[in-house]
């Protein structure tokens, strides 16, 4: 049963400055509302502002527009009732885990009698009975996830925000945490009552969330919500579960690719870069293998992307970047929640190695701006060298350091598969040392 608000998040934008001048606009107008009796996750790629929106709400950040507010109030900084699960275990190794649960209520100015009883129960109810005197060295990646759990539930917040809390530990280990986790919410067990969880995995948040929020990037933007009526406890095999996981496929797959611009009929197939768009950096050894795979048995060319992800152990950080790679360079098309390979995809999955390459270089010479440029300045000039700089600064005039240097990485990665032009790291330098 869903209940008061908890928390309001209202058009909210952060910003960071940049290194030569002007921000970096991370969140743009974001609104969101908790209320009691509520998991909302938080579902998108890296750099699309999740984890930062989550620091704000723990107060551990301030916007640097619109507004963030705790039952009502503002918050200025850290807000008692609201604690937060972090990615890492961030334990300190030289407390044990009793104490490493203790320092949580420091700050509460509790009795020692009062400290000890609380840090005693969090324990038990985390499931570390018989670990108290342990120390983090000691202990398993999910034990020691647990006692930063029992750390954050040891002060009894009303709202709890974890940052990505299951990425750190194996499948097997992050299912059992998981399903711990919701059967005490469930139960009513937990001294909670909203919470919010940064995720890449989407199978995560349709297990554990009520509603799931998709961000865009670039910035980070609310694009859609997701309601997630199902009851509890959910099981993966289950129809309605994966109606809902394919659902949420194809939402995100639905996004307009960064810095496309439409191109006649193809427009909805394909994106068309500019010579200023972000490139996913995805090994080619990656892309060969989803090529190989799709091309394969069952799917002869076409499959489900949660198939795939669940066939290949892939969150939508590594899947999503791999089949935007191979949409951007013409060996497959995404829609509806499916990669379908394209002719050229089909021949690349049955070519050998030095047809793959050929293939590789016509189409990143063809279908990647930024490639093209490189190799036209290369050409050009009569040394047939160029330093990295010179490419560096263009990027970013249109897009951050970062972004640049990601981009730059990509496209090395991939011109160096393909032989269309060479990198020397030591001198920085881009040369035609060894072109097709």
């Amino acid at each position: 049963m869903v209940g008061s608000e908890l928390l309001e998040i209202d058009h909210v934008r952060q910003s960071f400055p940049k290194a030569g001048g002007g921000e970096l606009l991370v969140l743009d107008d974001v609104n969101l509302t908790l209320r009691e009796g509520e998991i909302v996750g938080l579902l998108g790629r890296s750099g699309s502002g999740k984890s930062t929106l989550l620091r704000l709400v723990a107060g551990l950040a301030r916007p640097v527009a619109g507004s963030v507010r705790y039952l009502g109030a503002t918050v200025r900084g850290c807000a008692p009732g609201i604690a937060m699960v972090f990615q890492s275990f961030a334990l300190f190794p030289w407390l044990t885990v009793l104490q490493n649960v203790e320092i949580g209520l420091d700050a509460l100015g509790l009795g020692k009698d009062e400290v000890r009883s609380r840090a005693l129960a969090a324990i038990d109810l985390i499931g570390l009975d018989g670990f108290e005197s342990a120390y983090p060295r000691e202990l398993s990646g999910g034990m020691r996830q647990r006692v930063g759990f029992a750390r954050a539930l040891v002060v009894h917040p009303n709202v709890l925000l974890m940052d990505e809390p299951f990425s750190a530990l194996d499948v097997l280990t992050a299912e059992t945490l998981r399903t711990d986790l919701i059967d005490l919410w469930t139960a009513r067990k937990l001294p909670i009552k909203g919470v919010i969880l940064v995720t890449h995995n989407i199978e995560e948040a349709v297990l554990m969330c009520n509603r799931v929020l998709l961000f865009s990037s670039g910035p980070g933007r609310i694009a859609a919500e997701i309601k997630i009526a199902l009851p509890h406890p959910r099981h993966r095999t289950d129809a309605e579960f994966q109606k809902v996981v394919d659902s949420i496929y194809v939402a995100m797959t639905q996004r307009a690719q960064p810095g496309a611009q439409p191109t006649g009929a193809q427009a909805d197939r394909f994106p068309a870069l500019t010579l200023s768009s972000k490139l996913p950096r995805v090994s080619t050894n990656i892309l060969s293998g989803l090529i190989e795979t799709v091309a394969g048995q069952p799917y002869a060319g076409r499959a489900d992307l949660p198939d795939i992800a669940s066939a290949l152990q892939m969150e939508i950080d590594e899947l999503f970047p791999a089949a935007e790679a191979l949409q951007i360079l013409r060996f497959a098309e995404v829609a509806g929640g499916d990669l379908k390979l394209t002719p050229a995809g089909m021949m690349f999955a049955n070519a050998e190695p030095g047809d793959r390459k050929r293939m590789f270089a016509r189409h990143l010479a063809s279908y990647v701006p930024l490639a093209a440029h490189v190799r036209k300045v290369l050409d050009e000039r009569e040394s047939h060298v160029a330093p990295r700089s010179r490419f560096a600064d263009e990027l970013e005039d249109s897009m951050s350091e970062e972004d640049a240097e990601s981009t730059l990485r990509a496209l090395t990665s991939w011109a160096r598969y393909a032989e269309l032009f060479a990198y020397d790291d030591q001198t920085r330098r881009f040369s035609l040392d060894n072109p097709m």
